[in-house]
């Protein structure tokens, strides 16, 4: 039997599926490896000061990712001591030599010594600024970088010792709304954690022993609201670090 021209162009056509403008054609692109390296740029808030070093927020962190399917690619690098200013964070960078696109994961809290040391508020715009644009520079995007607030000591016994709480808190109010402010201009995750360092004024549980750092309980709150934005940072990783 025999078949036409156009009954021919009729099959041939058939057995080639156009696909619906609902399911439009996407190449084959390899899933987000379920990897991670991070590193942790601060203070003593960062080092955990008072608190045995895995129950510091960056390392426990790292073991959330871990729980969670994600592999390390090389142990959680923190770059921070007691005492460190924007200024001192800066500079130990500096001497660090990280270079570009090193970490899929980058946090930075920072600016209470600022604020303790009575350093002029003015300057913190820049000097932070600059510190969030190195992060980005290490992470090599600014979607792997986040920001945490700047807990509020005011409430613990050593602010209120000193007789000036509500001033440490309205100071540290001002200092939040800058670091806030400059994260969200340069699209960077932001992650409240004053709101938990609150806690403290009911609960001195949430101290450590020193009455003025975190203990490891709100470390471990710390952690439950970082989590979902380190997930989503590694999640949308655009390229993997030299």
């Amino acid at each position: 039997m025999k078949i036409n021209l156009f009954t021919g162009l009729l099959l041939l056509t058939a057995c080639h599926h156009t696909p619906s403008a609902d399911f439009p054609l996407v190449e084959n692109e390899p899933a987000p490896s379920k990897t991670f390296s991070y590193l942790a740029l601060g203070d003593s808030y960062t080092i955990g000061q008072g608190v045995e070093p895995m129950s510091s927020f960056p390392l426990l962190l790292e073991k959330s990712l871990i729980d969670k399917g994600y592999a390390k690619v090389t142990d959680t690098k923190i770059i921070a001591k007691t005492g460190w200013t924007c200024s001192t964070l800066l500079q130990n960078i500096a001497t660090s030599q990280i270079k570009d696109r090193s970490y899929h994961l980058v946090s930075l809290l920072i600016g209470v010594n600022d604020q303790y040391q009575k350093n002029n508020i003015s300057q913190y715009p820049e000097r932070f600024n600059s510190l969030l644009n190195e992060a980005i520079r290490i992470s090599g995007d600014k979607d792997r970088v986040v920001v945490l607030s700047i807990p509020d000591y005011s409430v613990t016994p050593f602010a209120i010792s000193s007789g000036q709480p509500e001033k440490i808190a309205a100071e540290l109010r001002e200092y939040n709304k800058i670091n806030q402010q400059i994260s969200t201009a340069l699209g960077v995750k932001y992650v409240n954690v004053t709101d938990i360092s609150l806690k403290a004024k009911d609960d001195l549980s949430y101290l450590a022993a020193d009455k003025l750092h975190p203990s490891s309980k709100m470390y471990t709150e710390w952690v439950s609201v970082l989590l979902p934005k380190a997930i989503e940072a590694l999640t949308n990783k655009k390229a993997s670090p030299h």
